[in-house]
């Protein structure tokens, strides 16, 4: 198992590298080129200069999180080739840097969706937070407006260039089902997965977070099931999944250890973190401590160790403690403070 941090890099991020540098057991930095639009080529002097930086630290870069995928690729529109192509550059400009693991996502839209940022825990830290009843009576501007009133840091996957546009994308996914979602996900992934392999860079699919249709969207990385069918799209070993446990975790019907034991030779790469649901389909993060919330991290651990994971695993969204400013869920202490709990499960599984 290789302990990796998210880090959105220099003038990004409101953790120094340094600072993740004295987090025991930490070895891979998991990155990306935030700047860049859904559907860009990466630039190999900008890929570099994050090599650099992480070297000056005896970091590897071997996971990057996320080389995202055009909404033109989800809708299955004619110049999806296009940004299909430019993906494939990307991958072969990644293998020369030494990566192993994209992951990456495909929800249409949005990514990820909560609607409080900052909601109180009783001891006092905040977290983010999804409360059902406002989904499903929210205009999605309105929650699309609320993100944006975060100004310091800019949110994987509501950027406000993808999100100006929003109006039009829920036009063009009116008529889209999940099958035609499956399609589209198949056709990107026989295009990409033979220069995958070609150049030794596994693709991982990240869960939907959360697992289930939003807005009337169609979202189909939900369940196990789903999973097992992504996977066939493509049977390669580099066609794989991004085992995030908190996505999957905030549907009570997901069962995440049985997920890690049939998946385990096609997870590259793990997040591993904890969220409470409530019986209204509530949800809210955690500490990663397995008694703080409904999933069984000591579980999901068991089970990776059982496997002989060697992939790559990171802390994933942390509470905001100790009155840290920073980008939600991606601060400095409550994710040092997963790590050390993963790590320590994982020595006591050792002995």
């Amino acid at each position: 198992m290789k302990m990796g941090f998210r880090w959105y890099g220099e003038g990004n991020d409101s953790v120094a590298l340094n600072h993740i540098k004295q987090i025991p057991g930490v070895e891979t930095i998991v990155w990306a080129l935030h700047d860049l639009q859904a559907g860009a080529e990466w630039p190999m002097d900008q890929i570099q200069e994050v090599k650099r930086q992480a070297d000056q630290y005896g970091f590897n870069i071997d996971v990057v999180e996320s080389v995202n995928v055009h909404e033109d690729i989800k809708l299955g529109s004619p110049t999806r080739d296009q940004y299909i192509e430019n993906y494939k550059r990307t991958i072969e400009k990644l293998a020369k840097v030494g990566v192993k693991v994209i992951c990456y996502n495909f929800m249409p839209v949005f990514d990820w969706i909560r609607t409080d940022l900052y909601k109180a825990h009783e001891d006092g830290s905040t977290a983010l937070f999804y409360e059902t009843s406002k989904v499903d009576d929210i205009d999605p501007m309105e929650l699309v407006n609320k993100i944006a009133l975060n100004p310091d840091f800019t949110m994987p996957g509501w950027e406000p260039e993808r999100l100006e546009n929003i109006t039009n994308l829920f036009e063009a996914y009116k008529n889209v089902t999940e099958d035609d979602l499956f399609n589209h996900l198949q056709y990107f992934l026989e295009a990409i997965i033979p220069v995958a392999e070609e150049h030794d860079i596994k693709m991982a699919i990240h869960p939907d977070d959360p697992p289930w249709s939003v807005f009337g969207l169609p979202r189909i990385v939900t369940n196990q099931e789903n999973i097992r069918r992504i996977l066939k799209l493509v049977d390669s070993p580099y066609n794989g999944v991004t085992l995030c446990s908190g996505a999957l975790g905030s549907s009570r019907s997901n069962d995440v250890v049985a997920m890690v034991r049939e998946f385990a030779d096609r997870i590259p790469f793990a997040h591993v973190r904890n969220v409470k649901v409530y019986e209204n389909g509530d949800f809210i993060e955690t500490s990663h401590r397995t008694e703080d919330g409904s999933v069984d991290i000591v579980g999901i651990m068991k089970a990776y160790h059982e496997f002989g994971f060697k992939g790559y695993i990171r802390p994933d969204h942390g509470r905001h403690i100790w009155d840290e400013q920073c980008r939600p869920g991606y601060g400095l202490y409550d994710r040092a403070l997963g790590i050390m709990y993963l790590l320590g499960a994982w020595d006591a599984l050792n002995q």
